[in-house]
């Protein structure tokens, strides 16, 4: 198996920590090697969509990261519907959006908040 050499915050690498103590993880290795698993299918499964859906796509991210939200949302208002944006705790926004209209444009939707460095959470939902 190769070595690679990874940088990770103290916060991230504690979650890393009890991640792999509350499921029983042998190490931070098959954390992350499971958790690269889990990124990889999901990618995969984004590729297999076509044709028209309804979709969900549900970002958390920082209060001060909401210029950018509203920067990509702005390219794709073709295909959402509806947007609802709420504060969490420590100046954290949760926004929802419903979409419906073409595959491929959620999918590049999903894969620019995916690729932002603000967002802590991304998670599409297509039927």
């Amino acid at each position: 198996m190769t070595i690679i050499s990874v940088s990770l915050s103290e916060k991230l690498l504690k979650e890393i920590d009890d991640l792999k103590e509350e499921l029983g993880f042998s190490g931070r290795s098959e954390v992350i090697r499971t958790s690269t698993r889990m990124l990889i299918a999901d990618n995969q499964e984004k590729k297999t969509l076509f044709g028209n859906l309804n979709s969900i796509l549900i970002l958390i991210h920082d209060q001060k990261a909401e210029d950018q939200v509203t920067e990509i949302k702005h390219d794709f208002e073709d295909i959402i519907n509806t947007q609802v944006h709420t504060h969490l705790k420590d100046d954290k926004c949760m926004e929802i959006f419903i979409m419906e209209g073409d595959a491929q444009r959620m999918n590049t939707l999903w894969k620019l908040f995916q690729a932002n460095r603000k967002m802590d959470y991304v998670k599409l939902i297509s039927v």
